[in-house]
């Protein structure tokens, strides 16, 4: 049967790929919603084509337009944050992409689990603020969350048939992103435009800084204790600069499975609209003789702070995860906008982590309050070190 899909993000990195699979299989996908935050004129052609029954424009100032682009056409149009909240509670949707980018996706996807929705789940801060919370309701829920990011996909996929309690450790691979090798000094003057040059994927601005500060991998790491209900020191990071391999799962008796592809993120996005059935696709083929070589090595978590951080955060639990979110996302915001250096965004996360007010057994409100007031510190602390240069 189609599935209707409720796409949150759609013209987002994630969300345009995902529509690139729906048109490869119109007959298996329906679009019931999509939604974005100001990208007005994509959504607008997105919704002409794919005629949804709702969009929702996060950005009030963009309503009227898109609004009037969309009379003609029978689509409902909404505006502002908390739409985007209560849209996925539509009886016709089946299932929900949420590829909102950071906190912006914790809300709506909250919503969807409450409302029984099926979460394709490519807005990995959700786990990394809250875990606890959204895996606590979506097992009360009985709410299935597929992971899409291409890690965690690796590792469900590795995992199906397998009894639980038989995982020793996972592993999940980095490619190392475009500054792998470097030294401190070299870090120490690199660019807005060095460092959106990924190696291998294609990915939002946001994301292209994570990875390169290796806080993309980081943030996966917190994803996957949630995710697959494992403690920290079975997680471990590997680099593979192939990005072949695409994660590993080791098992007690010593034996590990590993998933692997071209980096393309269609693939496990496919794989989680169509669980459980794996499609037929034409996406491109791995040939093992096109990669004679792939290579592995650990990470330098010395000139890669925002690894350890993360680890650091996921250690302590509580809201400490939710801090190191908040500031990443204003540390990072800080170097696109040439406020802050490279190096100097494990600073401001660091300096947040001593700072803030530590919850051991946070609630929402708990994390809300959380993520606002690390926003402002975070600010704070960026304003100031532009002062004393």
């Amino acid at each position: 049967m189609k599935k209707n899909l409720a796409i949150l993000g759609s013209t987002g990195s994630i969300g345009t790929q995902a529509l690139d699979v729906v048109r490869s299989h119109p007959a298996l996908f329906g679009i019931e919603v999509l939604t974005a935050q100001t990208n007005c004129d994509l959504l607008i052609r997105q919704a002409i084509e794919f005629i949804p029954n709702a969009v929702v424009i996060g950005n009030t100032a963009c309503y009227s337009k898109v609004a009037e682009a969309l009379k003609p056409y029978p689509v409902k149009v909404f505006t502002g944050h908390e739409s985007i909240a209560q849209i996925v509670e539509m009886d016709r949707i089946d299932l929900v992409l949420s590829a909102l980018v950071g906190y912006a996706g914790l809300k709506p996807t909250l919503s969807a689990i409450a409302a029984g929705k099926t979460v394709a789940l490519a807005n990995k801060e959700s786990l990394v603020i809250a875990g606890d919370l959204v895996m606590a309701e979506a097992q009360r829920k009985n709410v299935l969350i597929l992971p899409v990011d291409s890690e965690h996909s690796a590792i469900f996929q590795c995992l199906a048939g397998e009894q639980p309690g038989a995982v020793e450790k996972i592993y999940l691979t980095a490619s190392g992103g475009p500054f792998r090798g470097k030294t401190r000094n070299d870090l120490s003057g690199i660019t807005r435009e060095d460092a959106l040059r990924h190696p291998n994927w294609s990915m939002g601005q946001k994301v292209t800084i994570d990875s390169a500060t290796m806080m993309n991998k980081g943030l996966e790491v917190i994803e996957a204790r949630w995710l697959f209900n494992l403690r920290p020191e079975q997680i471990d990071v590997i680099i593979h600069p192939q990005s072949i391999v695409h994660s590993l799962v080791q098992f007690v008796d010593g034996s590990i499975k590993a998933q692997m592809g071209l980096p393309d993120m269609k693939l496990p996005i496919l794989y989680a609209l169509s669980f459980p059935t794996r499609i037929k696709s034409d996406l491109t083929r791995f040939n093992f003789t096109d990669f004679p070589s792939l290579t592995f090595e650990p990470p330098d978590r010395e000139l890669f702070r925002c690894l350890d951080l993360a680890y650091i955060a996921m250690e302590a639990g509580g809201n400490m995860p939710c801090i190191l979110n908040a500031a990443n996302e204003v540390a990072v915001h800080a170097f696109l906008t040439g406020r802050v250096s490279f190096t100097g965004i494990p600073d401001v996360i660091e300096h947040c982590m001593k700072t803030s007010f530590f919850v051991q057994k946070p609630c929402y409100d708990d994390y809300v309050a959380t993520h606002h007031e690390t926003l402002d510190r975070a600010e704070v602390f960026v304003s100031q070190s532009l002062n004393h240069i």
